[in-house]
């Protein structure tokens, strides 16, 4: 069978999904923790201006989450979008605990958001379903050592994910405790450091960090990689590799882009092979990625602001993808988010920004053409994200088919590839 994607062939069958265009809700999964819990670090650029932006740059705009999502696909939504609109059942036991043995050994499911026609594959076929016109975009991010065990010198025990290191000595921390400390609280943590609480700024909390010469190489030492709340286990051995992508270099992020996991060298060698161009950004994932949407009303969602950087060199591999007609592939949503907020006419901006970007039905993508990403958690962003590009009703029929046909979910599952829905252009 001739793939929608490429110009490559695919050994599966194609078919639509049934009970597409149902809004039938169902039961959602419950947070394991409390500030680790079913959210996500979307964010992107939205569809529509706000009529009072109209003084300020589209770009500048997209960097700093000023614009204001308007439902033009919101596949049969009527008014304002609530969280109950983004939910799906997922059995437990479908959440994957491990990894699988090796890194192309998932599964991937293949969604045309224009027609909703599912096809089901394996993650050793993507070099077929691209074209030599295509570009790749990874995220090159690496998950830091960011979570801390210790207790608070007036008594009980606290968490710390650390989600930026600002300096030598400060940070940006998720706290979590049994009362949430107040300023000058001094904690005590392995190795006989000690962080002082400075303030709190919403969610997070700035910290001083005493007794030690540099926190960035403390954490390597002392922390513990922040594998995701939904892996109700700790990590072992093999998550020092197998929760890293095999091209991972620049320390940041509290969790990994995850769909880059999928990746070993032998499918980048592959891709080398079929004449299909590779770029990489930076985008380091914060400590969002374990917020929930706590309003019934999305749009009331705030997202954090997360680093990004674009290099000169992919703004131009940008351009030569879009000069020769080919198509931008981002890998992860976080690659997705980048590319969306550094939008500028048909190509993107280089340079270094944050995005606090918050991407809904109704957004109108710029840059990305198609996407491979994990399956996502019930009612979070990241599933608001995808909903986006291929339409609600399309993502949610193929979530229930690939929960029918047993994908492994979330960070260690199975993995997709989605053509974007033009009504999403």
């Amino acid at each position: 069978m001739r793939s929608l994607f490429g110009t490559g062939d695919a050994s599966m069958v194609g078919f639509v999904p049934d009970g597409a265009g149902s809004r039938n809700r169902t039961g959602t999964l419950s947070p394991a923790r409390d500030f680790e819990s079913r959210a996500s670090t979307s964010s992107a650029i939205p569809a529509a201006w706000d009529p009072g932006l109209s003084g300020i740059s589209q770009a500048a705009a997209n960097r700093t989450g000023l614009l204001r999502a308007v439902d033009t696909n919101g596949a049969g939504i009527i008014g304002p979008m609530r969280i109950e609109d983004f939910d799906f059942d997922l059995p437990p036991e479908l959440i994957a605990q491990f990894p699988a043995q090796r890194r192309g050994d998932s599964r991937l499911l293949i969604l045309d958001g224009s027609t909703g026609v599912l096809t089901d594959s394996g993650f050793d076929a993507l070099p077929g379903l691209l074209s030599p016109h295509d570009l790749m975009v990874f995220n090159d991010t690496r998950v830091t050592r960011a979570r801390l065990h210790g207790t608070k010198r007036s008594g009980g025990r606290v968490e710390l994910l650390v989600e930026r290191v600002l300096d030598a000595s400060h940070v940006l921390a998720l706290v979590r405790a049994s009362h949430a400390p107040r300023a000058d609280t001094l904690l005590d943590l392995p190795g006989g450091a000690i962080a002082r609480v400075r303030s709190r700024e919403n969610d997070l909390h700035h910290l001083t960090f005493e007794g030690i010469a540099n926190v960035a190489d403390y954490l390597e030492q002392h922390g513990e990689l922040p594998l995701p709340p939904y892996i109700a286990r700790l990590p072992a051995a093999q998550d020092e590799s197998r929760y890293q992508t095999v091209y991972a270099r620049e320390t940041g992020a509290v969790a990994a882009p995850t769909a880059g996991l999928h990746f070993d060298q032998g499918m980048l060698e592959r891709l080398d092979a079929a004449g299909i161009e590779r770029a990489f950004l930076t985008l380091h994932v914060g400590a969002g990625t374990f917020q929930p949407v706590r309003s019934a009303n999305i749009e009331q969602h705030r997202m954090h602001p997360e680093r990004y950087r674009i290099p000169e060199q992919t703004a131009q591999a940008v351009a030569r993808a879009r000069a020769r007609g080919g198509r931008v592939v981002a890998v992860g949503t976080t690659s997705l988010r980048a590319l969306e907020s550094a939008a500028h006419g048909g190509g993107v901006l280089p340079g270094d920004g944050e995005t606090a970007l918050f991407i809904t039905p109704g957004f109108r993508f710029r840059v990305a053409d198609a996407l491979v990403t994990n399956f996502h958690l019930p009612r979070s962003t990241l599933l608001m994200l995808v909903s986006a590009f291929a339409g609600r009703e399309h993502v949610l029929a193929a979530y229930r088919h690939a929960v029918r046909e047993r994908y492994r979910f979330y960070s260690y599952g199975d993995a997709m590839l989605i053509q974007r829905a033009r009504e999403a252009a």
